[in-house]
């Protein structure tokens, strides 16, 4: 017997300027299930689900929609509520100085006789949480509350909007473990409660551990739609990027060198509470042509440790940093950079990018001491350097003066790679260097890193991808509460290995 279907898209067909981001697309998602959407960035993922929840005017595309079982057609998100359609974006919704209750209720407060019904604010939203089990208070401010727990309180909002299809558009992408580890177990409620969950994710760990079914996109198209146990990783990638990849880590061999970055007894005062600190007497060696990762849970001290070193807090730093053999002091990241260390950052749309701005300036930020001669910009040269990483990156774009913004994720992530590598650096810091980035593109950034590492430069990564730092890493540090826990070598490298250090569960003999 055939399962209810919750969601049905019909030979669906978007364009824009006159090309197809989507191309005939038929998709069901079966009612109650959590059903996973993959594909790499630009394969038509989030146009098609930005049609389920009506963000496009029905007059823009061809098809049809049956929400269960009802044919709609949407105009615009609260038309799609209505019908039960309610999507949690990457970016959360929430206003911080507002309580819990507040933003639950937002848009969509009750009133008794011309005022506001608090009691029903209050005891509504209570309600919704304890549903799922959820030990929040309702009248905390919304920026006290952990990442993990204001996601958590988008999902209630989603039910009290009376969400019976749910889209999570990259809900981990955020998350620590323990706060992922509650988000399935709420996802899991809403499942035995009869909710549909369409789950979007680069994450392909957790696509294996969590849904039922997986639909895979590519270049505007669905490709197939399978039973999760009936697919592996390897297949998954396959159909993802259109060919068959023999190995998701290249295994390029790299040679390390001599050591080109030390800190010694190195530690950082904390901004804001006298006598404690966020890094605690670490020391750490980096040789040049070595990938090295750094790994620990979130607030570790890992991203605090390499900005310290790169001069971010001169006056908050102790401790003895040698950059080739010789000691130095960076009063701030500019002169690190100038000494030939890049830095790509965490947050490539907050540090990494100015996303206004062209391919071609992002690219050239970094380097404008070798592009200027007497204060001018060289545009020839500009235009030499811009050319070489668009092609050695292999960034995909029809010009360089189109703004970074366009771009995919992927393709914005190998912009910041472009800048750095511009600048000619002998250490290159990576802070989640593949964070909210689709698998193929995934596949490039590595290969960029072995090549690096192959043409002697230090590369350090710090990952909370396990399996990341497994796959690519020659040698790992791991920190706990802002101190060194432990080092491992290739062959000690397993998930277990490093969490026993991560977790504090043992450490390095003093």
């Amino acid at each position: 017997m055939e399962c209810p279907k919750a969601v049905v898209l019909k030979n669906i067909t978007k364009k824009f300027s006159g090309v197809k981001a989507l191309d005939d697309v038929t998709f069901h998602v079966e009612q109650g299930d959590i059903h996973a959407l993959v594909g790499e960035n630009g394969a038509g993922k989030s146009t098609l689900m930005k049609i389920l929840c009506g963000s496009y005017s029905h007059h823009s595309v061809e098809g049809q929609i049956s929400i269960l079982g009802n044919e709609v057609r949407l105009n615009n998100p609260k038309e799609a509520n209505r019908h039960g359609v309610v999507m949690v974006h990457q970016e959360l919704a929430l206003i911080p100085e507002l309580s819990v209750a507040e933003n639950m209720f937002l848009g969509n407060l009750p009133f008794k006789n011309g005022v506001v019904d608090w009691k029903t604010v209050y005891s509504k939203s209570q309600e919704t949480l304890k549903q799922l089990a959820l030990d929040i208070d309702v009248r905390m401010k919304v920026k006290n509350l952990s990442v993990g727990h204001q996601q958590l309180v988008e999902i209630s909002k989603a039910i009290l909007l009376g969400g019976k299809v749910m889209i999570l558009d990259e809900p981990t992408a955020p998350l620590t473990g323990r706060e992922i580890e509650l988000l399935f177990k709420v996802i899991r409620k809403l499942k035995e409660q009869g909710i549909t969950i369409i789950y979007i994710s680069h994450r392909l760990e957790e696509i294996f551990s969590l849904t039922d079914k997986v639909s895979v996109m590519r270049d505007g198209k669905l490709v197939i739609t399978k039973d999760t146990k009936d697919v592996d990783e390897h297949e998954l990638v396959s159909y993802m990027i259109g060919r068959e990849m023999e190995d998701f880590y290249p295994k390029d061999k790299t040679l390390p060198g001599d050591i080109i970055l030390s800190a010694q007894n190195f530690s950082v005062a904390h901004p804001n509470y006298p006598g404690k600190k966020i890094v605690d007497n670490v020391s750490m060696n980096f040789r040049a042509g070595e990938i090295v990762g750094i790994a620990g849970l979130l607030g570790a001290g890992r991203t605090e440790l390499m900005t310290a070193i790169t001069g971010a807090y001169p006056k908050k730093s102790t401790g003895i940093v040698t950059f080739k053999s010789r000691p130095v002091k960076f009063k701030n990241p500019g002169q690190a950079i100038t000494n030939g260390i890049g830095f790509v950052s965490e947050d490539r749309k907050g540090n990494g990018l100015i996303l206004n701005q062209t391919i071609r300036f992002n690219i050239s930020l970094a380097s404008l001491r070798r592009i200027c001669k007497n204060r001018l910009l060289n545009k020839r040269k500009e235009d030499g350097l811009t050319q070489e990483m668009i092609g050695r990156l292999r960034i995909k774009t029809t010009s360089e003066y189109n703004p970074v913004k366009s771009l995919s994720g992927g393709n914005q992530q190998k912009v910041v790679f472009a800048k750095w590598i511009a600048t000619d650096p002998e250490v290159l810091i990576l802070d989640e260097p593949t964070r909210g980035v689709d698998v193929g593109a995934k596949y490039e950034i590595y290969s960029i890193m072995k090549k690096l590492a192959q043409q002697n430069v230090a590369i350090i990564m710090i990952s909370s991808d396990l399996q990341e730092i497994i796959g690519m890493s020659d040698r790992v540090y791991v920190m706990y509460e802002g101190k060194l826990s432990g080092e491992l070598q290739k062959e000690e490298l397993t998930e277990n290995s490093i969490m026993k250090y991560a977790t504090g569960a043992v450490s390095m003999a003093v």
